[in-house]
């Protein structure tokens, strides 16, 4: 949390000295907004199975760089188009063991000290933005909503109960492209964010007790917009 912390706290201070700065140049009737985001998440996991549950803290990162297309004159009305990285780690207690076949174990008991899956992805966020920005102000509000694609490059899984450390590296049963819904509100440097998973994070796979696991991602926290 002392990461999150520090890179919040930069933020607000690049954008108060950017906000000091930059009265004094030339209004620019073409200017643009927010063309690098970062977002630190809390992850959670919704249609659990039965008997499937977090614990501890899951969370969340994403970068990356995204292009504004205002729409109207006033340049407040845009589509916005990215490339990012996330890195997604779930704390729950279905033990991944094995690779041929990969077996889906609930775990019954707490005698654990850590199990969790993770996930790195390529994104392509695609935003609809309205704002109450000008040229010349760098605080305003605003609303961005819109769709996330994720392309999965790298997964692992780790179960550690003290006697025994199992690691699984590319699961292969993850679906490899995943999208839902985000929402972004906000003014200035801090904005509410909230993505909705619309598919399964795992392609048709069920538990030893034959539970389906179709369970989607739902991410909640901040998102830091910098021009």
């Amino acid at each position: 949390m002392r990461l999150y912390f520090f890179l919040a706290l930069f933020l607000n201070c690049f954008s108060t000295l950017q906000s000091q700065v930059d009265y004094t140049i030339e209004q620019d009737s073409l200017y643009r907004e927010d063309q690098f985001y970062l977002s630190v998440t809390y992850n959670a996991l919704i249609n659990l199975p039965n008997n499937v549950s977090q614990n501890s803290f899951s969370t969340g990162v994403h970068l990356g760089a995204i292009r504004d297309f205002p729409l109207n004159k006033r340049r407040n009305i845009a589509l916005a188009l990215g490339l990012g990285y996330s890195f997604n780690s779930f704390n729950q207690n279905i033990r991944i063991s094995g690779s041929n076949p990969t077996t889906y174990t609930t775990i019954e008991d707490s005698n654990y000290s850590k199990n969790n899956f993770s996930q790195h992805f390529l994104e392509a966020p695609l935003e609809f933005r309205w704002r109450t920005s000008k040229a010349d102000s760098y605080k305003f509000w605003r609303v961005y909503t819109g769709l996330k694609l994720g392309y999965l490059i790298a997964s692992k899984s780790v179960f550690d109960d003290g006697s025994t450390l199992e690691s699984q590296r590319n699961l292969k049963d993850l679906n490899r492209l995943q999208y839902g819904l985000t929402l972004s509100v906000g003014y200035n440097t801090w904005n509410g964010y909230i993505y909705y998973g619309l598919n399964p994070v795992f392609d048709h796979v069920s538990t030893t007790s034959l539970q389906p696991i179709e369970m989607s991602a739902l991410k909640i926290g901040l998102i830091f917009y910098i021009l």
